[in-house]
């Protein structure tokens, strides 16, 4: 059976290798070591902790609850108020997204330049949370 070092389970599973770490560390997943030291996960059990993790088992209690999927954590760059309208540019990391929504929601957000906020893309639409 195939095994995976910390860092690699850690990529497949979409978080960095000290989250994989501290997961291991707290016994969310069995790990055994190889002949050289190494911590290994069994593909078995990463592949059964993959899809608890996937089902937002193990997700940050500070994660607001979404049904989006692609997030985008980031600072906000740019608010334009129109009368109704609103545009909000946030940068995270490489990606520049803008998103169009009303100047209520922006309101009610408290949207501002230089705040924490999450772009979360969900088919053609992007959806802002304030972090």
């Amino acid at each position: 059976m195939q095994s995976y070092t910390i860092g690699q389970a850690a990529r497949l599973l979409g978080v960095s290798p000290d989250t994989a770490r501290r997961w291991a560390d707290a016994g969310r997943v069995a790990t055994h070591r190889d002949d050289a030291g190494r911590r290994l996960i069994d593909g078995r059990d990463l592949a059964a902790f993959s899809v608890e993790v996937g089902q937002g088992a193990y997700a940050d209690d500070d994660e607001p609850y979404t049904s989006a999927r692609n997030a985008f954590p980031g600072i906000v760059t740019a608010v334009k108020l129109g009368d109704v309208a609103a545009q909000v540019e946030i940068q995270a990391g490489p990606h520049r997204l803008v998103s169009l929504l009303t100047r209520e929601a922006v309101e009610e957000l408290g949207l501002e330049v230089g705040m924490q906020a999450t772009a979360r893309v969900k088919s053609t639409s992007v959806h802002i949370d304030r972090t």
